[in-house]
């Protein structure tokens, strides 16, 4: 997927500038997807955590509730890897293709090593847009425009907003593998 551009601008200093906080999050990332095995993944931290769990027919799915309950649960790695990945499918597909994507549409691989070659697609993905946008396409609304939690937002505040859930999901992360590592 690649950005409709019609500009002649050259790519963005402030893109440049999301692509560097991208890059510094993601080798942060990669500090807890090395050693990431499936017994880490599904691990919960808690009674009634949030996990993602296969159904009769073999799909993984979720845990979900609208509206969410107060306090929220405590979530495994792999819910906090599916809620990064229907997330980042759903705001790059929306902004670079013009596609909308709902939750349950989210194909999970399930598996560790799975995982993280799909989080790692992601990224590769977004990071290709991102490198490329010229100020015009960062400062338009036009392609974040119909994203629920957008309006009134450019490409540009939405892509910051990436990279800050990004870097929130990947301390989430790091908090439960820590934690597990504490209680053996």
């Amino acid at each position: 997927m690649t950005t409709a551009s019609t500009s002649t601008q050259s790519p963005s200093e402030r893109g440049r500038l999301l692509v560097s906080q991208l890059d510094l999050i993601w080798s942060l990332f990669e500090h807890y997807l090395v050693d990431l095995d499936d017994d880490a993944l599904f691990w919960e931290p808690a009674p009634g955590a949030w996990n993602v769990r296969q159904d009769a027919q073999g799909k993984w799915v979720s845990d979900w509730q609208v509206p969410e309950p107060d306090p929220a649960p405590t979530t495994s790695i792999a819910w906090i890897a599916w809620h990064i990945g229907f997330w980042w499918t759903a705001t790059h597909r929306h902004c670079f293709a013009s596609v909308e994507v709902e939750r349950q549409e989210i194909v999970w691989p399930g598996r560790a090593e799975e995982v993280v070659a799909w989080l790692r697609g992601l990224r590769d993905e977004w990071r290709a847009e991102l490198v490329q946008l010229t100020d015009e396409e960062l400062d338009s609304p036009d392609q974040v425009y119909g994203l629920t939690w957008a309006e009134g937002l450019k490409l540009v505040d939405v892509a910051a907003w990436v990279n800050f859930e990004l870097a929130k999901n990947v301390s989430e992360i790091g908090v439960t593998a820590r934690l597990r590592r504490a209680v053996g």
